[in-house]
């Protein structure tokens, strides 16, 4: 009996998800048809309630934010632009209709240029996302053993030098990469981007409604928060500059 009970949740488990994937599909098909219409806000609708299944794709986002931009809708548009590209971060398309969604925002903010050590440091580590510097750790290690096994087994001073160089080389290869993942990581983790999601709003000096404005941001603009205290957060924009929002007029990315 239970072993007949046992195997039934299995199949409702089972039936429940696929269901859910057929549902999520055909909330996508409908979308898309929908958008080549030129229905967007209907197209809108059939593709957050693939959302609210679960469901999300890098190509999810990029339609989402396609539809938004279209409306005219500046924060939502750069909004799902932003979330397609942290699914896919090497999409030509996203990047580019990231950056025509990007034109329609008021403010600007120039980030500031890294320079000296740190610079190189960033630029070497962000060549790669944290999980490709894993795989290339994890390959560096299978070399490092087979040059191991060579060195082991070689019968010649020269082929030992050979493979006892092979394995210098390849041990700091891998504690570079190991490092680097770590980095890059704890990078991603630390990075807390938001998109502001009205139309204005004034970002404080302190966090309270009486607080002197610092600053004054518009929809669609990018920040990046840096600290929480009750409904409020302290963000930091591009440039540098830093000031107190309320949080129900930013939609944070991750």
């Amino acid at each position: 009996m239970l072993k007949k009970l046992y195997k039934m949740k299995n199949i409702l488990y089972l039936l429940l998800l696929t269901s859910s994937i057929l549902f999520a599909q055909n909330g996508f098909e409908k979308g898309n048809k929908l958008y080549q219409k030129g229905n967007y806000s209907a197209a809108i609708s059939e593709y957050e309630s693939v959302l609210k299944t679960k469901k999300q794709s890098a190509e999810l986002y990029f339609n989402l934010g396609n539809c938004y931009y279209k409306l005219n809708q500046v924060g939502p548009a750069i909004y799902n632009f932003e979330k397609a590209l942290l699914l896919n971060p090497d999409d030509k398309d996203i990047q580019n209709n990231l950056k025509f969604a990007q034109k329609l925002q008021i403010d600007e903010s120039k980030e500031l240029p890294k320079v000296g050590f740190n610079k190189l440091i960033n630029d070497f580590t962000s060549s790669n996302h944290y999980d490709t510097w894993a795989w290339i750790s994890v390959g560096l290690s299978v070399l490092f053993l087979l040059f191991f096994v060579g060195y082991y087994f070689s019968q010649t001073t020269l082929l030992k030098r050979i493979f006892f160089v092979g394995m210098f080389f390849g041990l700091l290869a891998i504690v570079l990469c190991v490092a680097s993942a770590i980095f890059e990581k704890s990078a991603y983790q630390n990075d807390k981007p938001a998109i502001v999601f009205v139309e204005v709003v004034a970002v404080k000096t302190e966090p309270k409604t009486d607080a002197s404005d610092a600053f004054v941001l518009h929809e669609g603009t990018k920040v990046y928060i840096q600290e929480t205290l009750d409904n409020w957060k302290k963000i930091e924009l591009a440039d540098g500059t830093k000031g107190w929002i309320d949080q129900n007029a930013i939609k944070e990315i991750k």
